[in-house]
């Protein structure tokens, strides 16, 4: 079964659209804000992509607009992966 942690969504966001130099992705930003991680909606919508083409993943735009922090969308990657038991 396939995981998607949130390494693995960090690794994502460098990849994609990379870090600002104020933010500190290693600290807990698992309930912290996209926004005040400064990912802008255009931002997470290229991270979005990246997961997609990475894990076959395809989050859906409106979904994408209530997964404001990183811990709320690897949950919600974790829950699509192949594999993932419903909860």
């Amino acid at each position: 079964m396939q995981d998607f942690t949130l390494d693995d969504l960090r690794r994502v966001m460098r990849a994609s659209v990379g870090v600002d130099d104020s933010v500190e992705l290693e600290s807990d930003i698992a309930d912290t804000e996209f926004t005040d991680l400064g990912y802008d909606s255009l931002a997470l919508l290229e991270i979005v992509a990246k997961i997609d083409k990475e894990y076959g993943t395809a989050i859906p735009e409106d979904a994408v607009q209530d997964l404001t922090t990183p811990g709320k969308l690897a949950e919600y990657v974790r829950g699509r992966l192949p594999g993932a038991v419903a909860s």
